[in-house]
């Protein structure tokens, strides 16, 4: 785990994000000027974070287990340890809500809940609120099937979302809860469908306006350097938003099939290239005070942690490398509207280095 922090400036703490193990250069990621990225853990296949009020961390994997960092952004960071253990596999998925005091932890087939007590480091019973995943994968997947699930709360909304991966590539889902973005009021009760048709929203943040903002993972086999992989602001389209896949993709273009429409599926707000794999947002606060803090035009501005990907060019570089982009934003727009002809149009590298540029 990497803690980011401002050191020129006189406020609060920054973000923290995942490194690739086994990445080919030794040297520390890069950053801007003015900013210091430290190790603060080490913790196998880390996913999704979340803090809590209490300043711990708590770290969703692609195993059973989620962590917990005491102390995270403290002068002295604690020792990692297992605070639960899912009766499941990819527990990648975690949250928080303030309003009900609960965390919540999402694998292949469950979205469950444990109370939130300040200082504890172990989780009680883990009750599973909902069920996803519940029906086959598509009858002529390709392999190529996502286990993880995504979640975060809205307190303002008393809004638990939930982000569900497709079963393939390319295909047309059978199992309704798959490919969507589904939401559970209170985090109780019947599930409700709010987006479809979206390949694998991994990313999920909510932005000072209350938005529920989701990036996506694009599909594969298109031509070269297609789709774009997106952001976008679902909370703004009356449900259940349609974002086309594996049919439609970008600016309503038909990439698949004969006699397709695509007019009435979503052309999302912000755009980054092919193959990036966009795995975490959040957004920085519209307001920050403490030692910490970042400079003013960071503020309201929206983070993607970009995967990067086995994609390569022809000359062997890779097609899409590890980051941290950062979308200047004016409220939940992009302060740089979408170009389809060019997905770096929008965003700058934040955090960069975490690979070499050529495969070897």
């Amino acid at each position: 785990m990497l803690l980011l922090k401002y050191v020129a400036g006189v406020a609060a703490c920054a973000c923290i994000a995942a490194v690739v193990p086994g990445r080919a250069n030794a040297a520390m990621p890069t950053v801007p000027s003015g900013f210091r990225i430290d190790i603060v853990a080490q913790i196998s296949s880390p996913r999704e974070l979340v803090a809590l009020p209490d300043g711990d961390l708590i770290v969703g994997t692609s195993g059973s287990d989620v962590y917990v960092l005491p102390n995270a952004e403290g002068a002295t960071p604690g020792t990692p340890s297992v605070f639960a253990t899912a009766n499941d596999e990819f527990a990648s998925g975690v949250a928080f809500s303030a309003r009900h005091k609960e965390i919540y932890i999402a694998t292949n087939g469950h979205v469950w809940a444990t109370r939130y007590i300040p200082g504890r480091r172990r989780a009680g019973a883990l009750s599973s609120i909902a069920k996803v995943r519940t029906g086959p994968i598509a009858p002529h997947s390709d392999g190529d099937v996502h286990k993880t699930t995504s979640v975060t709360f809205s307190d303002a909304s008393d809004m638990l979302y939930i982000g569900v991966g497709s079963s393939c590539n390319s295909c047309v889902e059978v199992d309704p809860t798959r490919a969507s973005i589904l939401t559970l009021p209170g985090g109780k009760g019947a599930l409700h469908k709010i987006a479809t048709r979206i390949r694998n929203a991994i990313a999920m943040t909510i932005s000072s306006n209350n938005s529920l903002w989701v990036g996506d993972a694009g599909q594969d086999d298109l031509p070269f350097g297609h789709p774009f992989e997106f952001l976008d602001d679902v909370s703004s389209h009356p449900p259940v938003a349609d974002y086309g896949w594996p049919y439609c993709e970008e600016n309503h273009i038909a990439y698949m099939g004969s006699g397709i429409s695509c007019t009435s599926t979503v052309a999302p707000l912000a755009e980054l290239p092919a193959y990036s794999t966009i795995i975490g947002a959040t957004f920085y606060p519209t307001g920050s005070a403490g030692r910490y803090s970042f400079p003013a035009k960071y503020r309201g501005a929206l983070f993607a942690a970009a995967h990067g990907s086995w994609h390569t060019t022809g000359s062997g570089g890779y097609a899409a490398a590890p980051q941290v982009a950062v979308f200047a934003m004016h409220g939940d727009q992009p302060a740089i509207p979408v170009d389809w002809q060019n997905s770096s149009a929008q965003w700058r590298t934040f955090v960069g280095g975490f690979q070499t540029g050529r495969q070897r």
